[in-house]
């Protein structure tokens, strides 16, 4: 018995990727330095750029109209972004799962373009395409609609460098989803709308809607796509990434960090919103 246990333990210290990365003291201690170094000292930085200001002065910074303004602007186009992404990207991630193609693993590795390539590029090639002489844009103007240096420039630019988000997301669930639960519905005479709707998406929704709110808070923050493509008049297509780098050009640090901190809070507020959502639909739906 006491052999049979030794071995037991024996195999469970020599488990194939038990101790791939060293020690767990050395392993925690290198990630909470990565983790001071980039994510908790820039923070503390920003923190202490608005920690001179009186509250009257923080107040005075955030609520200014133009700021405000751009606040609505970016808001919005945000939220059309994140939602034509969540239902585009949520279209992708089917197609590249699902189906068999010539090119699929070439149109897998583009989906992660918009990450890969320099926003500003990005945001100079889609001015160049949108505009009134561009390959879009020419057909478009036809049509009567503009999108290059308008409102509607924020949010192609904002949709375009969030859309991996939701594929991403979305993919790797719909990829370990069992083909057993789909196969017997559709034996019992059910449609492909009622699998999808009944069988699938309980199981997809939750990750759905974090590549959502991925790309919400991403697309809260970009600056490099949107300025070349925006137009950025003020209060028509000033976004709030741009308000704070006309703070850094006035030298106001501490206006830019405090603008800033509305932006951060927002992101902050989201993802935790969104992971405890998560959590309890996860457990509601697992009868847990």
């Amino acid at each position: 018995m006491s052999t049979t246990v030794a071995g037991l333990s024996s195999a469970g210290r020599n488990k194939p990727g038990k101790r791939v990365l060293p020690g767990f003291a050395l392993s925690l201690g290198v990630s909470l330095l990565f983790i001071s170094l980039i994510l908790i000292l820039p923070i503390t930085g920003l923190i202490v750029q608005t920690s001179g200001m009186s509250m009257a002065e923080y107040w005075a910074v955030i609520s200014d109209e133009r700021v405000v303004a751009s606040y609505k602007v970016t808001l919005w186009a945000a939220a059309i972004a994140s939602l034509f992404n969540g239902v585009v990207g949520l279209l992708l991630a089917w197609v590249l799962v699902r189906y068999e193609f010539w090119g699929k693993r070439i149109v897998d590795a583009l989906m992660d373009l918009p990450f890969a390539l320099p926003t500003a590029v990005a945001g100079i090639t889609l001015a160049a395409l949108f505009s009134e002489g561009g390959w879009y844009g020419e057909y478009l103007a036809a049509l009567g609609i503009e999108v290059a240096f308008t409102p509607l420039g924020i949010v192609v630019a904002m949709a375009f460098t969030s859309l991996p988000f939701v594929v991403r997301t979305v993919q790797p669930v719909l990829e370990d989803l069992a083909p057993e639960d789909e196969e017997a519905a559709v034996s019992m005479g059910a449609s492909d709308w009622t699998v999808f709707r009944r069988i699938l998406f309980p199981s997809l929704w939750p990750a759905l809607m974090t590549g959502i709110a991925l790309s919400f808070t991403r697309s809260l923050g970009e600056f490099g796509a949107v300025i070349f493509i925006a137009g950025n008049m003020p209060y028509v297509s000033e976004i709030t990434s741009l308000m704070i780098f006309i703070r850094l050009q006035e030298f106001d640090y501490a206006a830019a960090s405090a603008i800033a901190s509305v932006v951060l809070m927002a992101s902050l507020v989201l993802l935790l919103a969104i992971n405890l959502w998560q959590a309890r639909y996860l457990r509601r739906l697992h009868g847990r």
